[in-house]
């Protein structure tokens, strides 16, 4: 059963029962007949519609986190670095000397399975506008996208009018895509994936937040005209289910256009260096109604907004259009009175359109005006403070041991060269070339690692420092073991940007859940939250922002728990030859870091793309384990040891090899024990080529990180062997490498 809590601050009131006959109002606005109710009680009285409108987007879960909120204080928040944590519109952290990291991930599954092209196109809008409202400039994105198996129809349609619209918003705004992952699996058919992650730079005496000042403050709208495209698009299409006729949804998803936001991205940026705004806060979720009540909450005062003085591009908008439109490329600016001309001319300069809106007051009231008429009147903090908090029932799915001891068995070992070329033909493992090729990954000349590594490795200009990111997910090693997966995502992440020589400083995290009203979804997701917790505190790196979306269900199939990871690390000083994929050289020795040889196959590609079979329980992480892999492949990779350093993950052994030898064209002998050996994908392992000269100091380097480490094999000629006991296998590295490139196009035509 789903109760509210009793922390509501609720006035004495008469509430009203909602009438009989046609659905009310507040129902088509997707609020249940309880929050009504404590609307209601709010207010002291009925609602207008305006204020209906309001408290629907703000209520709905995508904005009120109502479901995931009594379980996300669970998270590490805090570290002598961060600046900005949880709350604002993104997080922020100190990278020394004066610079500042900003950084948020957020989803857009619903729009994008509405309209691909145009929803994941507004993700990539909404994300710059998080990061820049905090003052920087966003530098980096990562897209991380899940669909059905492309042998269907219409997941190529989702899938190539996806990447499509990351592609064409991305590079029209000048803001490079550098890194990512992308994953087919059955359950995402009927409900795509797509979280996209970005990174932004500033100077500390940049920053800017989300707050509407002091009273007396001047509130001016910047950017695009306000339209009827995305009522009630993220807020509302992000707090249901889908079913067949959620394709009829479209008008809901909304309209963008980068060439806007690039010209609102340098006219807020120059208000920010020069002074010009108390805070700021960007129109997503929500629009206009999250653009004043929140700003206003976070400073303990109210705001009187003026509806007529909005600039719309469509006539004859109501009150509640115009508080729930959520029209992209828009700011809300919270300015000195004395610095509004100036802030009028710097929009005009930038031909940004610009509108004075309202004015802050005391009092804590948000009070909407359209001409003459009071069309809203609410406590500002009613319509996020005040927000219900769902205590869902939740139990572990009674089918959770029968998938544990659903094991794969004992099988014959299979044809290493048949399986090989199996798994690197499969989407989820192949090459993503056909994706990030379309994305323009060296804008601002930043990019020291691009798309294709373990991790992205970008320079501060003018600095010696670097930071690297990863993102990572893995839906299927979640169903299996939500807690064991998702902190093996943590660990697999700060791996990853260890390989490329930095040190983890910062989690944000996309939680992809299905609906949170059975009780098996909120137990996969409390289990996600303590999986993630458990290995940043282990680790020592605080979460600094995140996102939930519930409601990934179509026709009543839920989406695999797919928590999604995304890690910050610096270096400073950046290594000066960072480690690559393509620097594997013939004589070259090949070192394997990490546990004694795995062989369980729980979770892993070779199970599910060999057998079609998913069951087992994954290997837990070890957070001592994790902590050496980290040591040290930062110091293999600082001191410039091992040309190449890669990480153990999706096909195991065989898929980590073979990618290094088609990255640098060249073959490689490895001897294994045990074939499970090649396909296992336990966590905290990584693959090193070096010279056989280095051999000692490498494993200097391992006995001092307490990580064991052996030489498995060496570069050399043109296949990729494997020498098992009682049988040689291989593989030519053009066939592989074919193979590999080949996966995607060819299934996309």
């Amino acid at each position: 059963m789903t109760t509210p809590t009793d922390d509501l601050k609720f006035e004495d009131a008469y509430v009203p029962e909602p009438e009989p006959g046609p659905e009310p109002l507040h129902r088509r606005l997707g609020l249940t007949d309880d929050e009504y109710r404590s609307v209601c009680r709010i207010l002291g009285r009925e609602p207008r519609p305006a204020e209906l409108a309001m408290y629907s987007v703000m209520w709905s879960e995508h904005c009120s986190y109502k479901s995931s909120r009594p379980f996300l204080d669970r998270f590490p928040t805090e570290a002598p670095w961060v600046v900005v944590g949880p709350g604002e519109n993104a997080g922020v952290i100190d990278l020394g000397d004066g610079w500042l990291a900003a950084l948020r991930i957020e989803s857009h599954n619903h729009p994008t399975f509405v309209e691909p092209f145009q929803g994941a196109a507004t993700g990539i809008g909404g994300i710059l506008r998080d990061v820049f409202t905090m003052g920087a400039r966003p530098v980096a994105l990562w897209d991380q996208i899940r669909f059905g198996p492309l042998d269907q129809p219409r997941n190529r349609y989702l899938f190539t009018g996806a990447v499509s619209g990351i592609a064409w918003y991305g590079n029209a705004v000048g803001v490079p895509t550098v890194g990512g992952e992308v994953a087919f699996e059955e359950c995402y058919s009927g409900n795509p994936l797509v979280n996209v992650m970005c990174l932004g730079l500033m100077r500390s005496d940049e920053l800017v937040l989300g707050t509407a000042g002091r009273p007396g403050t001047v509130a001016v709208l910047l950017g695009a005209a306000t339209g009827r495209d995305g009522i009630g698009g993220a807020s509302v299409l992000a707090s249901a289910s889908f079913d067949e006729s959620s394709t009829t949804k479209r008008p809901s998803v909304q309209v963008g256009d980068p060439f806007e936001e690039k010209k609102l991205i340098e006219a807020c940026l120059e208000l920010y260096r020069r002074g010009l705004v108390v805070g700021i806060q960007d129109l997503g979720a929500a629009g206009l109604s999250c653009a004043t009540s929140e700003p206003a909450a976070r400073a303990g005062v109210g705001m009187e907004v003026h509806l007529e003085a909005v600039h719309v591009r469509e006539p004859g908008m109501t009150a509640a259009e115009l508080l729930m439109s959520e029209s992209q490329e828009r700011m809300m600016a919270f300015v000195d009175p004395d610095h509004v001309d100036q802030v009028l001319a710097v929009a005009e300069r930038w031909e940004v359109d610009a509108s004075v809106v309202g004015t802050v007051r005391a009092g804590g009231t948000l009070s909407v005006y359209e001409g003459d008429e009071l069309v809203a009147e609410v406590p500002a903090a009613s319509l996020s403070e005040d927000a219900p908090r769902y205590h869902r029932e939740l139990g572990e799915p009674g089918w959770m041991e029968d998938l544990w001891s659903n094991t794969l068995g004992l099988v014959a070992p299979p044809d290493t060269s048949k399986t090989l070329l199996l798994l690197l033909d499969d989407p989820s493992i192949a090459s993503a070339a056909w994706v990030y090729e379309q994305y323009d990954h060296m804008l601002f000349l930043n990019t020291v690692i691009g798309p294709g590594h373990d991790g992205t490795l970008l320079r501060v200009k003018g600095t010696r420092k670097g930071l690297a990111v990863s993102t990572d997910g893995n839906g299927r090693l979640c169903y299996l073991d939500p807690r064991r997966g998702a902190a093996r995502l943590v660990y697999e992440a700060a791996l990853n940007v260890a390989l490329c020589g930095a040190r983890p400083r910062a989690v944000v995290d996309n939680l992809n859940f299905g609906n949170p009203e059975k009780p098996e979804v909120m137990w996969q997701f409390r289990e996600t939250v303590e999986g993630i917790a458990e290995a940043c505190e282990a680790l020592g790196v605080p979460v600094v922002g995140g996102n939930v979306s519930f409601y990934n269900e179509t026709d009543g199939q839920d989406i695999y728990p797919t928590p999604v990871v995304g890690m910050l690390g610096l270096a400073d000083p950046m290594p000066a030859t960072p480690p690559r994929l393509d620097r594997a050289a013939d004589g070259m020795d090949l070192w394997l870091f990490g546990p004694e040889w795995a062989i369980n196959l729980a979770g892993s590609a070779f199970e599910q793309v060999a057998f079609g079979h998913v069951g087992g329980r994954p290997v837990a992480p070890d957070p001592t384990l994790a902590a050496a892999a980290i040591d040290a492949a930062v110091t293999l990779a600082a001191d410039g040891l091992a040309p190449v350093l890669h990480d153990i993950s999706d096909g195991g052994l065989a898929v980590a090899v073979a990618e290094i030898c088609i990255a640098s064209d060249i073959g490689v002998s490895l001897r294994v024990s045990d074939w499970r050996h090649l396909y296992a994908e336990d966590p905290h392992r990584f693959l090193a080529a070096a010279a056989p000269e280095d051999g000692d100091r490498i494993a200097e380097v391992a006995a001092e990180a307490g990580i064991p480490a052996r030489r498995i094999g060496r570069f050399e000629g043109i296949d990729i062997v494997f020498e098992l006991p009682g049988a040689v296998a291989s593989v030519d590295v053009e066939t592989a490498a074919r193979t590999y490139r080949e996966a995607i196009p060819r299934r996309v035509g």
